[in-house]
């Protein structure tokens, strides 16, 4: 005789498990492909750090095409891919999540409902 509870469970999974890729999928579709799959090397004048107000976050857009962001005490926190069109960027983690941000001129940068300023030399 099958147990239901373990059925229930496995039929929870799957269910899980079918949202994941599905989410993977419409997250894969919204992002530019030359970042989902790797790097690309990258041309625009937004090159370098970028940091929060409070000094918190700090993001540095290396001309590889990747990013390598620091928050606090924790060096590369996270670490991605991102591509600049015009004043817009997009971000992919190297875990799959996404992000994106406009650039408000060469010194300032929305994003994540926060805004990131230049750092000088």
């Amino acid at each position: 005789m099958s147990n239901p509870f373990r059925t229930t469970v496995a039929i929870i999974i799957a269910a899980a498990s079918f949202g994941a890729v599905a989410q993977i999928a419409k997250t894969e579709d919204t992002m530019p492909t030359q970042s989902i799959n790797q790097a690309q090397p990258q041309n625009h004048p937004y090159f370098g750090m970028w940091v929060s107000g409070d000094g918190h976050i700090r993001q540095e857009l290396l001309q590889t095409g990747r990013y390598d962001e620091a928050r606090g005490n924790r060096q590369s926190a996270y670490q991605g891919c991102y591509v600049v069109t015009g004043n817009h960027i997009d971000y992919r983690d190297d875990t799959g999540f996404t992000a994106d941000g406009t650039f408000v001129d060469n010194d300032t940068l929305q994003h994540g409902g926060m805004i990131f300023h230049r750092k000088k030399p």
